[in-house]
């Protein structure tokens, strides 16, 4: 970083560092994408299909679910999950992110039993009222709830995966873990998952 990139995350202050330094260190994307995730059950079938009414698979992010537009949760409905289910929880990350791991966005857990569906504009909040019981953790910008797709801009087409889990039983975590504190928690819980991919690039 430059002292004149150091200047300009001292006017930024706290609150936008981490935006700021993402930012700064874009380098274009490497060639073999995406880079490996931390995540312990990738042995465990595809099952659940995960779906939204504001984009299609692997089609672009409307603006309003982005840092550039309103910053909402998009609606999102998934099916096919175990009936066992206890739990669901909900990871969506970045794996173009100019980072070492995935950039995340959302972490959203300890959904009940029996819920197929997430409304748009979920709360940024601990604890949402919808759905009820849902706890959320920390996304890689150090706040709570979700926060949209802003890439670096000039870095090209940046996928988005929105994760779901089906738990084979209830975790016990408090509200504010991280993705890492998450995925470490449902070692050997996951029953089946399924993501849904959409894109969002930043023209220079």
């Amino acid at each position: 970083m430059t002292r004149a990139d150091r200047s300009i995350c001292f006017m930024l202050g706290p609150p936008l560092l981490a935006v700021a330094a993402y930012s700064m260190t874009a380098q274009p994307p490497p060639p073999d994408r995406p880079k490996p995730d931390a995540e312990s059950d990738k042995d465990v079938p595809m099952k659940i299909i995960v779906e939204s009414s504001a984009f299609a698979p692997n089609a672009p992010i409307p603006n309003r679910h982005t840092g550039d537009g309103d910053d909402v949760s998009p609606p999102l409905t998934w099916s096919g999950a175990p009936d066992a289910a206890k739990e669901f929880a909900l990871i969506m990350d970045d794996p173009d992110a100019p980072t070492d791991q995935p950039w995340v966005h959302w972490v959203l857990f300890k959904i009940p039993p029996g819920t197929t569906k997430l409304r748009e504009s979920i709360e940024k909040t601990e604890r949402p009222a919808e759905p009820a019981g849902a706890l959320q953790g920390k996304n890689s910008f150090g706040k709570i709830g979700y926060g949209g797709p802003a890439p670096p801009r000039g870095h090209g087409v940046h996928h988005y995966h929105f994760k779901v889990y089906a738990l084979n039983t209830p975790i016990d975590a408090s509200p504010g873990i991280t993705k890492e504190q998450l995925l470490e928690m449902m070692k050997g819980k996951v029953l089946a998952q399924g993501e849904l991919i959409g894109v969002y690039e930043r023209k220079k």
